[in-house]
């Protein structure tokens, strides 16, 4: 119980929990990111309870949002980025109360690589969402009609399929497993309806 109210362990996990999040917004269907992000957050959200809490550090956190959308943006974005990385570093860092009020309860250099390497991938990702968003199909969604794909999660009620080189979000009537080959029956936006291919 005493390792898991380390500040750095509760800080590591609330990162892993966003993390997982983000990757269960990507890949929805699967179910291993929404239960691993439910339960991570869960057992973070237990520990900042617990735990002694800076609440200007997590404002400061919850404030670099800002600059960070301005660099999306293409506004002033190396300034933007660095006051990001800045406000992301120093409110990790004084996230819970230490013992010295001017001693960070989080290690520092933990910090500064979790903010990186997590700042580097919202960075990565959210540039990919926005350019996906802008860019004009490269084929048309009517074709998709009739195609066959394979099942990359258990579809039940909804899942995902790997269709002409990319994944899509996919219904069916019936429960489909994992790994199965499916047809396309029809289309609903970005969602296709589709059925198992009896062997």
């Amino acid at each position: 119980m005493a390792i898991l109210l380390d500040p750095n362990i509760a800080y590591l996990l609330l990162v892993v929990g966003f993390l997982l999040t983000v990757f269960a917004l990507i890949t929805p269907g699967t179910g291993f990111f929404e239960a691993g992000a439910v339960i991570v957050l869960g057992v973070a959200a237990w520990l900042i309870f617990m735990l002694d809490i800076n609440v200007w550090a997590l404002v400061l956190l919850v404030l670099a949002i800002v600059p960070f959308v301005f660099a999306i943006r293409n506004k002033q974005r190396t300034l933007n980025l660095a006051l990001t990385l800045f406000a992301f570093v120093f409110g990790s860092a004084f996230m819970f109360r230490s013992e010295v009020w001017w001693q960070p309860a989080v290690n520092p250099i933990l910090a500064i690589f979790v903010s990186i390497t997590a700042g580097g991938f919202f960075w990565l990702t959210t540039r990919k969402v926005l350019e996906a968003s802008h860019s004009r199909p490269s084929h048309d969604l009517s074709d998709l009609v009739g195609s066959e794909g394979e099942t990359r999660s258990p579809i039940d009620l909804e899942g995902s399929i790997y269709l002409k080189g990319e994944l899509w979000t996919a219904i069916s009537d019936a429960p489909i497993d994992e790994g199965q080959k499916v047809k396309v029956i029809g289309r609903e936006g970005f969602i296709l309806h589709v059925e198992q291919i009896e062997k």
